[in-house]
């Protein structure tokens, strides 16, 4: 959980280990006796198909830059970009140019902005634009999403257990607050900030809808999927539906919809293991197929493999 690591994905059922990398940015980061962990990775769909990623807990102080190899494989660390010292980033996303990077700081309650280098296009490497508060001093941005014609942002927040709108800045490409939220768990449901987390939020293949889900902190309690309507720009139409999920989510309850299609989506959870298949039609979710895998700490996250 200290290091970066790549896989070669085969086929569906061959995914192969290549290389892990340790954390360079903070000596303490990849020490035995601290906490900090390898917490998440954006992969560019672009040239030079840079990947992205973020420590998390103490130590994470900067982001982790990687170069691959011809195969994709994680190469070399080519740059540690400075966020804050309390700073730990949970979650990430490129506008749909791939030159601005947006990032949830979940310990430091705020959003960054980085620019790709442009004295540099080849590098991969970012520079800084800016950063804002959240709106709430308890909200706690874990995740973040941007629909396709980059004009809004969807920010969720963990402790908030709530989505909260951006509109994008078309001058300064930073992100505005546009007072407009939503909730992740049934709003009036006792012990909000103590007993729920959301978890991520994902926009759908065609951008015509919002996937986001939160997890409950004990196994009793069931987690929820929630989904929205997006319009043609990007803004948050209506919320369709707030629906509960199999179990708590344990740490995950994740939601990945489909790369290539509206009509399906995965939702997985660490409490049993499950990995689970739902179709959404006619703006209606029903669980199509499942499957458990009882291993010690399975079902984090889901990609899609075409």
């Amino acid at each position: 959980m200290k290091k970066w690591s790549s896989y070669a994905v085969k086929s569906p059922t061959e995914i192969i280990h290549e290389v892990s990398h340790d954390m360079e940015h903070d000596p303490r980061a990849k020490s035995k006796d601290t906490n900090t962990r390898a917490i998440f990775l954006l992969p560019a769909k672009k040239p030079p198909y840079t990947v992205y990623c973020n420590p998390f807990y103490k130590h994470a102080s900067h982001g982790n830059v990687f170069k691959i190899s011809p195969t994709g494989k994680l190469e070399a660390n080519s740059q540690n970009y400075p966020y804050q010292e309390n700073s730990g980033i949970h979650g990430m996303v490129f506008d749909p140019t791939e030159t601005y990077l947006y990032s949830a700081d979940l310990t430091a309650n705020k959003l960054w902005v980085h620019k790709k280098d442009l004295e540099h296009p080849h590098s991969g490497d970012v520079v800084l634009v800016g950063s804002l508060d959240a709106p709430d001093t308890r909200d706690h941005p874990r995740w973040v999403a941007m629909h396709p014609m980059g004009r809004y942002l969807y920010a969720l927040m963990e402790k908030g257990n709530r989505i909260c709108e951006y509109v994008i800045d078309p001058a300064t490409n930073m992100p505005v607050y546009t007072h407009r939220s939503f909730p992740l768990i049934p709003p009036g449901i006792p012990d909000r900030w103590t007993m729920y987390r959301a978890d991520v939020c994902a926009v759908t293949f065609s951008g015509k809808y919002l996937f986001a889900t939160s997890r409950a902190n004990s196994f009793d309690l069931t987690g929820y999927i929630a989904a929205f309507k997006l319009g043609e720009n990007g803004s948050i139409e209506r919320q369709i539906c707030l629906n509960p999920t199999p179990t708590s989510g344990g740490h995950s309850n994740a939601v990945a919809p489909c790369d290539w299609s509206d009509e399906w989506l995965v939702v997985t959870d660490d409490q049993e293991g499950w990995v689970e298949m739902y179709r959404w039609q006619d703006e209606f979710l029903a669980r199509v197929a499942r499957v458990r895998i009882p291993e010690p700490g399975f079902g984090m996250n889901a990609i899609w493999f075409d």
